[in-house]
């Protein structure tokens, strides 16, 4: 099949490398809908998982492979026949499955982590891909630590797995070691020696250790890499991965000097940023390039007045061209329902009816009890409304915080068709909060992290609050945004209770 030469392929793994962000863990609901808005933002590979590391995470890839139309489906597999075996029966009701298996091949990693001579490791490269080719069409090879392994090894692991069927071999700069100058002879030097390098597509996976990983990536395609391995918002292990929207929009922007395109569909990035970031409860930091607030935001009066003469004197490309609206007044408490759906439609949202309903009910009751309503705002109220509603729900609060007499906070909490009461006095109004919700779970588990966030400026912002529990070394995050920090603070904290019990339903038909 011919295929563009400048064409690269955007293999997206927020759902595996960003899940390993510490405290990302997301439920299969987030999952889903988090791979949905993947596909419509036109990446060409899904890394759904790692099949074998849990049954959660085997369902999601799973799910995931019945779920996308066009998208290609991936699961990564250890260079062993149980990790392929399972990645295949997760993948296998997919329309376009992909296996990826990998193994480390520098001295550092074979020695202390796998304690494996070259020779046995050159074996499993062997075994393993051969294995998953007769099992699947389209098969991945991952060189873990590929940056720094010994060349002349290098091309001789890659030259086996190409032999062995990988039809896309990948070069991670697995620690965020190289730099940009170094990646593109590495890439050059390797289709330049290994003899069936043209019977395979070359990738790069860049970690940011040193924050050179969108600046790797790109430098690898410049030394004839075709595929780019990131994530939304660069989310994932330690400093995390290349930015999928900064690599995607640099093309864009520079086709002067990186004539390379990509299917993306950019006025789908900043909904697909958003997403993400209230999934995972990593808020992106307001001078990210391209999803930041700061993004496209002007202070200073010499770069307004420019701004206001020729928006290209300081903009190097639109608000537009990634899905962004104007942080102006555009809808306030009398706005209609005809004018909400309109701005929806601008922001990227299409809400089934009783989703609409629920939202635009919310916008009305935000816009009585603020002055201001931002595109941020009605993002914050449709992120929250499409977040799992199952479990326990507050229906109503009394919070009471005064000096001299103990603080306190009751709710009424309906479960099903049941209603209950709980209280409890603490030290302050968000402690007693949280130790009248604890009441509804037994057993023991721990607050890691407690995090308010202004969804815009002014004294009447919408807080959105991540919480995040750990019971017996699993973590779950809960998220929630309200006017008030105090209502916000107690659904969170009750959206994490929710997701814990999940998991306690889920884990129970392994302990038979």
């Amino acid at each position: 099949m011919n295929r563009d030469k400048n064409r690269v392929i955007i293999f997206d793994t927020t759902l595996r490398d960003g899940e390993q962000s510490p405290g990302c863990s997301m439920t299969l609901n987030e999952k889903l809908r988090i791979a949905e808005a993947l596909e419509k933002l036109g990446v060409d590979v899904i890394e759904a998982g790692f099949a074998i590391a849990s049954n959660g995470d085997f369902n999601a890839v799973q799910q995931i492979s019945t779920l996308m139309k066009e998208t290609i489906v991936c699961s990564l597999a250890r260079a062993s026949i149980k990790d392929i075996d399972r990645a295949w029966e997760a993948l296998k009701g997919a329309r376009r499955p992909r296996i990826h298996t990998f193994i480390s091949t520098s001295a550092l990693h074979m020695k202390h982590k796998l304690q494996m001579s070259p020779e046995m490791v050159l074996g499993k490269i062997e075994e393993s891909v051969s294995y998953a080719r007769n099992l699947c069409d389209d098969v991945e090879w991952s060189c873990e630590d590929g940056t720094r392994t010994d060349e002349d090894y290098l091309y001789r692991s890659i030259e086996i797995a190409i032999k062995s069927g990988a039809t896309t071999i990948n070069v991670p700069d697995t620690v965020g070691y190289t730099t940009p100058e170094e990646y593109t002879r590495m890439m050059r030097k390797i289709i330049e020696h290994v003899p069936n390098s043209d019977k395979a597509i070359f990738s790069t996976h860049c970690h940011n250790d040193l924050g050179l990983a969108v600046a790797n990536s790109i430098a690898a395609v410049a030394g004839g890499a075709r595929q780019i391995e990131c994530t939304i918002n660069g989310i994932g292990e330690r400093a995390g991965n290349a930015a999928l929207e900064e690599v995607v929009m640099a093309f864009r922007t520079r086709q002067d000097v990186l004539p390379y395109t990509t299917g993306i569909i950019t006025e789908n990035i900043t909904k697909t940023s958003h997403l993400v970031s209230s999934v995972t409860g990593l808020n992106v930091q307001h001078n990210k390039a391209i999803v930041g607030a700061n993004a496209f935001a002007h202070e200073s009066g010499i770069h307004q007045d420019g701004m206001l003469k020729n928006a290209e004197t300081y903009e190097i490309m639109t608000p537009a061209s990634v899905g962004l609206g104007k942080s102006t007044l555009v809808m306030g408490k009398h706005s209609g329902r005809h004018a909400f759906s309109e701005k929806l439609k601008e922001l990227g949202y299409v809400l089934g009816n009783n989703e609409f309903l629920s939202a635009f009910e919310q916008f009305k009751d935000l816009a009585d009890a603020k002055k201001v309503i931002y595109d941020e705002d009605i993002i914050s109220i449709v992120d929250d409304g499409m977040r799992d509603n199952e479990g326990m729900q507050i229906i109503s609060w009394k919070f009471v915080c005064d000096k001299g007499i103990p603080n306190s906070a009751t709710f009424e909490i309906v479960d099903g068709g049941d209603v209950k009461e709980v209280h409890s006095e603490g030290n302050g109004p968000v402690d007693a909060a949280f130790l009248a919700l604890a009441s509804l779970i037994d057993g023991e588990h721990d607050l890691e992290l407690y995090q308010v966030h202004a969804v815009t400026k002014g004294t009447d912002a919408q807080a959105e609050v991540t919480v995040r529990l750990s019971e017996n070394g699993k973590t779950v995050n809960g998220h929630a945004a309200h006017t008030d920090t105090l209502v916000a603070s107690a659904k969170a904290y009750l959206s994490a209770i929710n997701k814990i019990f999940v998991k306690r339903e889920k884990k129970k038909p392994q302990e038979m």
